[in-house]
């Protein structure tokens, strides 16, 4: 009996990862919002009701797609940061960019699946959480670290570290729930993480989304200046 059910859930297994992965390439042709159970079916060969077993709506079958990309990329993030000596912290937000950009690039579709426009009419569950969350826990780590280590100083040119006393009042709660991921820093570091994750994304989503089209010829080396300034801003050591 063991045996037996062991073969039927690697069989259930083999054909779930063949609906995803379908699903997955007619991202590129129809988008999320045109993803259809029943397309995926035919394409398989299957019945159209035989679907349903694994995946009892459209719905279901793109959290779950969301959920495959957001680990793809928190693993590409986890693995690019960990390779960097610990009390780099200049080299390991580096690789955290490196990581997020060159994720992004190679699977556009899948970025644009998690960070382009809602699908309509889909709402993601709390499923999705923990998988959300991979590459911004590898941001907190580090922030926390280097704010440790006393590698994150002031801003340069005069800046202010803190906002206006009433801004930081109005801003002091959701400090304190981003602190959650970044623990012991003050709220001046944390507006400056969000600012420079902010930053690498909306840099990320421009370029996969081409409107550095026509625009910036050399895309690598202007990543990765624009990276470095950024580390400015978060005030990490050049």
């Amino acid at each position: 009996m063991t045996a037996s059910r062991t073969a039927r859930e690697r069989v259930r297994a083999e054909l779930t990862k063949e609906i995803t992965d379908i699903a997955r390439r007619r991202l590129a042709t129809e988008g999320a919002g045109g993803l259809s159970l029943r397309a995926v079916a035919r394409e398989m060969g299957m019945v159209s009701s035989a679907i349903y077993r694994y995946f009892p709506s459209r719905d279901d079958l793109l959290t779950a797609l969301i959920i495959d990309g957001y680990n793809a990329l928190g693993e590409a993030v986890e693995t690019g940061e960990a390779e960097v000596a610990r009390d780099d912290h200049l080299g390991r937000w580096l690789a955290v960019c490196r990581a997020v950009r060159g994720w992004a690039l190679a699977h556009p579709h899948e970025f644009a699946l998690i960070y382009g426009s809602p699908v309509p009419g889909y709402q993601a569950p709390q499923a999705t959480i923990d998988a959300r969350v991979r590459d911004v826990v590898v941001l907190g780590r580090l922030v926390s670290d280097a704010w440790r280590a006393g590698a994150i100083r002031p801003p340069s040119g005069g800046a202010p570290q803190e906002p206006a006393q009433e801004l930081a009042q109005e801003l002091a709660g959701d400090a304190a729930t981003i602190r959650e991921l970044m623990p012991e820093v003050p709220d001046a570091v944390v507006w400056r993480a969000v600012t420079a994750w902010s930053t690498l994304y909306g840099w990320v989503t421009f370029e996969v989304f081409g409107q550095f089209d026509n625009t910036i010829e050399h895309r690598e080396a202007a990543f990765e200046h624009a990276m470095r300034l950024t580390a400015g801003t978060l005030g990490l050591a050049q």
